[in-house]
Order: structure tokens, then C-alpha cells, then sequence
């Protein structure tokens, strides 16, 4: 099936900025290029103004217009884009992608997506379900607006496992019922962490709750957890883990050493650093899928083995 769509960044025209010439607009707010820099892009047909080509830089523009910029290609950082199809029908797709894949274009991912990789096969989706750049596993998408509208309606209800290969001796299960709020203890905005409910502080944030269950052990020191979420928040499983005392293997940001994060953002990451990380990415995997078809009423039920990109043990 034929599919393209180039990469587009766009911005509306606020309510005060009403009667702005296009160059002005631009040049005030995006620092990509100079004046004379955004010039030639408008004079060769690179932005649009409420879906048309315009190439003047002194258009004035009206308040809520849409202005869109196409780039044309850009250079991107590798990416595995294998991804494997686990079922397939005229709504919906279960794929599987590898732990080193975004799943939507951010920064400076695009075609290397699994988005972009899967659409140009079969006409754009729209995904229902997230996984991290990192993590890797099943995911359901849609075929269709409609289809993606049923499907994230509420009233699918799926069923996801996960495997998480974690340091430190994992006993039994635990029945993790409580809230996420952020990391106050941490420098980075975005970490967060678990509080069981019933502690201080749990009308704060999120509710969040996740069964985990041991697998087995995986010397040296390490335990394969199987997590069950029965609620679906950002950084769920691994900030509950990495709040229990049980960082997950690989992570950057929940593992044992969040300044690496901070490092690998500022470009100073370094061989030695690389290697106490263990493993070159999260160990956490979406290992099994289930849900209802929502159109067919047929049970669907998939799986995928575990494949974190290293050994654990050397």
C-alpha cells in the first residue's frame, strides 16, 4: 500500500499577534533560521498558511491561522524498525516492536518510527496503546478513526503482562495499590515515584496499582518480575519497582543511578558509565496482549518471548 506524509511542524496565530506579517511571525518565535534564513524558506514553498502554499514573507496573517513548515528530510538517529505483525484483521493490528523504537514521531524521530514504518504498509494507523522508546513487546493500532474511536472508548478492556528484569532478590507478589506523585528527591522533572495507599502525601498525584509477581532469579543478584497493571500511568511499573527498592535493570531514569539519565541527555555518557547500566536499554517488555474484539467478539490472545538486547550475566 502506497503511504507518505512528510514531516510537518505547525503553530496557530494567537489572538494578539492578528494582522502579523508571515517573516515577522516566524522569525520572532523559531529560532531555526535568521530572518533572511526563514525568508528562503517561505520564498521556496516550505510553509503554508491555512493549508496553502505562500510565498511571500510580508503576508499578514489572521488570528487562529494554522501556519505549517515542512523541512524535508532531516537527518534522524538510528532506530531498529523490524517489528513483527502478531494479528491482523480490516480494524485493528497487534504488533510487536523491539526495545529500541519510538512508537510516535518526537524530537528528531520520524521515518524511524513505528508509526511511519508500519503506515507506509498498511495506510495510517492510530495507535490505542503506548509503549516507551525502550520498551519493547505488543501494542494494539487502529486501521481506522472510527475503529480507533471504539477502541479507546473504555470499554475494551485488555489485559497486558509484562516481564521486568530487576536488581535485588524479588520475593512472592505484591499487590501494589496506591498513588504516583513526582520524585520530589529528584532532579528530574518528569521521575516519579510510588506511594502505597494509606502513606502521607496519597491524594496526591495518580492512582496507580500493579501486581508483581516473581518469575525466577537471574544471578548475578538480579529477578525476573512479571508485572500485571491493572491501572495504565506513565512510568507505572517502573517507578513502583524502583520505589520498592527493585531498580529495573537498563534504566536510565529508574535505575540505580539516575545521574546517568542526566548524562546521556548532556552528551558526557561515557564507556565505563555504559557498561554499569548493564544492559543498553530498560529491561521491560509487554509480553502478552489479550482483549475482546470489540467488533468481532473474538477472543484475542497474543504473545511475544522476552528480549532485553544483552546478557544480563556477563
Amino acid at each position: 500500500m502506497e503511504w507518505h506524509r512528510e514531516r510537518e511542524f505547525y503553530s496557530f496565530v494567537p489572538l494578539g499577534d492578528d494582522g502579523i506579517l508571515l517573516l515577522d511571525f516566524l522569525a520572532s518565535r523559531y529560532s531555526r533560521f535568521d530572518r533572511e534564513g526563514w525568508t528562503r524558506e517561505i520564498e521556496g514553498g516550505r510553509v503554508l498558511v491555512e493549508g496553502k502554499i505562500v510565498t511571500s514573507p510580508l503576508f499578514p496573517l489572521k488570528k487562529h491561522g494554522k501556519i505549517s513548515y515542512f523541512p524535508g528530510e532531516l537527518p534522524e538517529p538510528e532506530a531498529d524498525l523490524a517489528f513483527k505483525v502478531h494479528y491482523e484483521d480490516e480494524f485493528l493490528l497487534v504488533l510487536e516492536k523491539s526495545g529500541n523504537l519510538c512508537v510516535h514521531p518526537t524530537g528528531p524521530f520520524y521515518k524511524n518510527t513505528l508509526w511511519y514504518q508500519a503506515s507506509a504498509l498498511y495506510g495510517e494507523l492510530k495507535f490505542v496503546q503506548r509503549l516507551d522508546k525502550e520498551t519493547s513487546g505488543l501494542l494494539v493500532a487502529a486501521r481506522s478513526r472510527e475503529a480507533a474511536a471504539v477502541l479507546a472508548n473504555g470499554k475494551t478492556l485488555f489485559h497486558k503482562e509484562y516481564l521486568v528484569l530487576v536488581h535485588g532478590d524479588f520475593h512472592g507478589t505484591v499487590h501494589a495499590k496506591g498513588r504516583l506523585i513526582r520524585d520530589e528527591r529528584s532532579s528530574i522533572g518528569k521521575k516519579k515515584r510510588f506511594l502505597f495507599a494509606g502513606n502521607s502525601g496519597n491524594t496526591l498525584g495518580e492512582a496507580a496499582e500493579t501486581i508483581l509477581i516473581r518469575e525466577r532469579t537471574v544471578p548475578p543478584g538480579m529477578t525476573l518480575v512479571r508485572a500485571l497493571p491493572v491501572t495504565g500511568r506513565q512510568h507505572q511499573i517502573r517507578a513502583t519497582l524502583f520505589s520498592l527498592g527493585f531498580p529495573v535493570v537498563g534504566d536510565k531514569l529508574y535505575g540505580r543511578d539516575e545521574n546517568l539519565f542526566r548524562k546521556i541527555s548532556e552528551g558526557s555518557f561515557t564507556e565505563e558509565e555504559k557498561r554499569l547500566l548493564v544492559l543498553p536499554r530498560q529491561a521491560l517488555h509487554c509480553a502478552v496482549l489479550g482483549f475482546v474484539h470489540p467488533f468481532t467478539g473474538k477472543e484475542i490472545l497474543c504473545r511475544c518471548e522476552a528480549d532485553f538486547g544483552g546478557d544480563p550475566t556477563a
